[in-house]
Formats: C-alpha cells, sequence, structure tokens
C-alpha cells in the first residue's frame, strides 16, 4: 500500500519503507509511530492519503 502527502505529494510505500528515517522496507503505515513527520514538508500522518 501507499500513502501521499496531500501537501507536497511525498509518497510512503510500505514496501520500500523510508531508510532515511528509520522505517525498515515492509512497515505497515499503521505501524509508523504518531510523530512521523513527511520528509520534504513536515506534515504529520493525519495528512497522509492512502492511494
Amino acid at each position: 500500500m501507499k500513502y501521499v502527502c496531500d501537501v507536497c505529494g511525498w509518497e510512503y510505500d510500505e514496501e520500500a519503507g523510508c531508510p532515511e528515517q528509520g522505517i525498515e522496507p515492509g512497515t505497515k503505515w499503521e505501524d509508523i509511530t504518531e510523530d512521523f513527520a513527511c520528509p520534504l514538508c513536515g506534515v504529520g500522518k493525519d495528512q497522509f492519503s492512502a492511494e
């Protein structure tokens, strides 16, 4: 599953993870901590939409 930032369009792909933020490939969106911030624009998880 993929989640897209509603503000800047950055995409989180569960298969790829986000290694630059310490999120391993295969990490489900719901398993990411609530203090996650978009690496490009800094908004929180509540500003992402499932794709």
